[in-house]
């Protein structure tokens, strides 16, 4: 029950919780929901509740550990979960995650219809996350990716304007061609290996390896299919279309927290299952080293050109999720524990960022970046959160990017990949320089507008110094004051990850 219940509890709450809106609304004549009322109601008591919940019995799960077998389909293919170190790396992760977004997301549907809605798909994700981060063999890791996919879609489509609908068919059908090249590889591994499930450094022996010719293949199939869910180019393309469109809260979590689902699938494939001694030194690191550099370059130059603030984050999120996947594709223990730290570093830090814009479009309406100028005047102190957010991910000390790049410059260095370890520190540094010209900017033109600016248009939208209410200012806070407390205080997580590098390498 320890392994099971952060699974099935927020699932059967969200399902509970949708059941109850449905039958509510349609005596009601589908009323829209609660956009507008600024109360907080027993229904948002009950959805915090619920998330602090899930919170305590994924912190729970992880101190016990212990797996449970679900179902089995033959004698090797299995059904099952198990909590291990990486898996409850995850998991914690995701869940103090989706709490904070969850109290902020409370604040920012009053602003939104169908609030219940929202609340239930939301419950819902978070316990198939769960589900991912404890899989305890390839095939339950692919049945619970796939239901993230459907269950996630909702928070894309939410508002059901023309825009989320394209944007939720965008990410739809880019997440079901991952999976189905993942497919590939995993019904070629399943007949080569017949045991899928993960053990700490992989299955497979260089015999194996000698006498599976598609071996190779098969498992770039994978790193392509499941690197769609983190943004790795070529199949990128969904990220910038799903977050402009979806509630900020959703969109928090979508870079924060699902893009990682697709990292937790290539850490189980590549060190739980093939091995990375069966793939270092082949044309598989070679190809992935170069996707994710391309990756990172790309989606920092198109984040500095982008406009859209919503949009300029997800061009981000794309570079900035491919800097784990370089991590991961180095496949020595620094470039690993870089690519793990980054994990946790990057989802405090996005989830800030996009609860930051949240708010500036709940308190302002401003939704461009050239609409921010001067906007220090109007929220000072959730600017100042989007500032120390900012230098994180840029990775300036003692901030808590810098931690997990210097980890990753280094560990490339040490990958002996030749050409493509002394690029990786290079195009590392320009992305930096590049998130400076994308992030700074911002902060630069909020607290010092420049002298030509009389603050009339602020005026005639009647907006005054007024920070967001405490429920969306309180996540924003604490977030942006863990990227400077995990930056200067780094030690426990960093060891916590090196144990896990020394068990897989």
């Amino acid at each position: 029950m320890r392994v099971l219940l952060p699974v099935l509890w927020p699932i059967a709450a969200g399902a509970a919780l949708l059941a109850y809106t449905g039958i509510c609304n349609s005596k009601k004549k589908a009323s829209p929901g609660t956009a507008g009322h600024g109360r907080i109601t027993a229904l948002d008591l009950i959805y915090i509740a619920a998330l602090a919940l899930e919170t305590v019995l994924v912190i729970a799960a992880a101190a016990g550990g212990g797996s449970v077998r679900l179902l089995s389909l033959t004698d090797t293919l299995t059904l099952g979960l198990r909590v291990d170190s990486a898996g409850s790396l995850f998991a914690v992760l995701t869940s103090v995650m989706w709490l904070l977004t969850g109290i902020h997301s409370v604040a920012y549907m009053k602003h939104e219809e169908w609030a219940e809605r929202f609340y239930g798909f939301y419950l819902i994700v978070v316990g198939v996350l769960v589900g991912i981060d404890y899989a305890a063999d390839l095939v339950t890791l692919y049945v619970f990716y796939e239901m993230m996919t459907l269950t996630s879609l909702p928070l894309v489509l939410h508002e059901l304007t023309k825009e989320a609908v394209q944007a939720g068919l965008k990410y739809l059908f880019y997440s079901v061609g991952g999976a189905f090249l993942a497919l590939f590889g995993i019904f070629y591994l399943a007949n080569v290996c017949g045991d899928l499930s993960f053990t700490a450094g992989g299955r497979f022996t260089a015999e194996m390896a000698a006498g599976a010719p598609l071996l190779l293949t098969a498992v770039f199939c994978m790193i392509v299919g499941f690197g769609t869910k983190a943004g790795m180019f070529p199949l990128h393309g969904w990220l910038p279309i799903a977050h402009p469109v979806a509630p900020a809260p959703a969109s928090a979590v979508l870079s924060g927290v699902i893009t990682k689902a697709g990292v937790m699938a290539l850490v189980r494939i590549v060190y739980f299952l093939v091995g990375p001694d069966v793939l270092r030194g082949t044309w598989v690191q070679s190809a992935w080293m170069v996707l994710a550099l391309m990756t990172v370059f790309m989606g920092s130059m198109l984040a500095y050109r982008e406009n859209v603030f919503k949009k300029r984050l997800a061009y981000s999120t794309v570079s900035q999720a491919s800097y784990v996947l370089f991590g991961l594709s180095l496949m020595n223990p620094v470039g690993f524990t870089g690519a793990l730290t980054h994990v946790v570093f990057h989802s405090a830090i996005k989830t800030c960022l996009f609860l930051f814009a949240g708010a500036v479009i709940v308190v302002t309406g401003w939704k461009k970046v050239d609409q921010l100028r001067g906007l220090g005047r109007v929220m000072p102190l959730a600017l100042a959160c989007y500032t120390m957010a900012s230098l994180a991910l840029i990775g300036i000390p003692p901030f808590s990017g810098f931690v997990s790049k210097w980890y990753l410059a280094t560990g490339s260095l040490a990958s002996g990949t030749g050409a493509l370890g002394f690029a990786g520190p290079v195009v590392l540094l320009i992305s930096a320089l590049l998130t400076a010209g994308y992030l700074l900017p911002i902060m630069i033109q909020g607290y010092f507008p420049g002298q030509d600016f009389d603050g009339k248009e602020i005026g005639e939208r009647g907006l005054t110094k007024k920070e967001p209410s405490l429920l969306m200012l309180v996540p924003i806070v604490v977030l942006a004051a863990a990227t400077l407390l995990l930056g200067c205080f780094p030690g426990p997580l960093v060891a916590f990850v090196e144990k896990i590098a020394a068990a897989v390498m």
